[in-house]
């Protein structure tokens, strides 16, 4: 009777692999195998086969042969634009707020400067040096309206002493005549400088546009910050060259000589200076 044959036995029953040659049937080559070896080898290179697929597919290959990488491309540049999004959002709401400071300030509005917690009598040069007591009223009725519908928030910039201010070097605008100069107590806080036609406007000092529009009374306007809490203002322009937001340099041209707006009576410039929300003689401190 033949034994029984179990698993055990199949797999580890040896056997015997001879290659022969065809013509002369001369033994070239024996290989001695079980079937638990073959099982194991087979195993071993499936698995190693496997393991080189899945790293060339998800590493070398896989923006080609992975079907989610495109995906998950997509989703990180989605991610670093909504970050940049968010940051240009923030950065811009600060900005405006400042831009709005600004307008207050220049509209000589006295709230501003207690909201910011300085004292008006240190600070800026008061109504009494300039030989007039009252709040000043505004030579442009658009102009100081538009600053009086903003808001006022926590101001992001630091106050100068006036001894900086006097330190400033300031360029002239422009080269002509003063026709008429700076008096308060006629409501006219800056100078008119009258020049030849197309004359360019150039700025006084290294700032930032904080203004730069048309309005009723003055015509195009265009305004700058300057250090030490400076703000320089250019009005009856016919050409305005500079937009809310751009950096000037001292000289630098930013308007053309004009006739605009109703409170003109020729071609000229009329040019203010204020500091700290009020506002200075400009022959004090510029060479005309």
């Amino acid at each position: 009777m033949a034994p029984k044959k179990t698993l055990s036995n199949w797999l580890t029953n040896r056997y015997l692999l001879i290659i022969r040659n065809e013509e002369n049937f001369a033994e070239k080559k024996t290989i001695s195998f079980n079937y638990a070896r073959v099982i194991l080898i087979l195993t071993v290179a499936f698995t190693i086969t496997l393991l080189v697929s899945v790293y060339m597919v998800t590493v070398v290959l896989e923006q080609w042969l992975d079907p989610r990488y495109a995906m998950m491309q997509s989703n990180r540049q989605l991610v670093d634009l909504t970050m940049k999004i968010d940051s240009m959002e923030y950065e811009m709401a600060v900005k405006d707020q400042y831009l709005k400071n600004i307008r207050m300030i220049i509209g000589g509005d006295v709230d501003v400067l207690q909201a910011m917690g300085e004292d008006p009598e240190s600070n800026a040069m008061n109504s009494g040096e300039l030989g007039f007591q009252e709040s000043i009223p505004p030579i442009d009725s658009q102009f100081r309206a538009e600053f009086e519908q903003q808001d006022l928030g926590v101001l992001t910039y630091e106050t100068s002493s006036s001894e900086e201010f006097r330190e400033l070097f300031l360029f002239t605008p422009m080269e002509g005549i003063i026709t008429d100069g700076f008096n308060p107590k006629k409501d006219h806080y800056g100078v008119d400088i009258v020049a030849k036609e197309n004359e360019p406007v150039k700025c006084a000092a290294d700032g930032v546009v904080i203004f730069s529009s048309w309005t009723l009374d003055s015509g195009y306007v265009i305004g700058i910050q300057h250090r030490g809490n400076l703000i320089s203002v250019y009005k009856h322009n016919s050409e305005l060259l500079k937009n809310v937001g751009n950096f000037v340099s001292g000289g630098e041209i930013i308007a053309i000589i004009g006739n605009t707006g109703e409170l003109t009576s020729g071609p000229h410039l009329h040019f203010e200076l204020w500091h700290n929300g009020n506002p200075v003689n400009p022959q004090e401190y510029v060479a005309f």
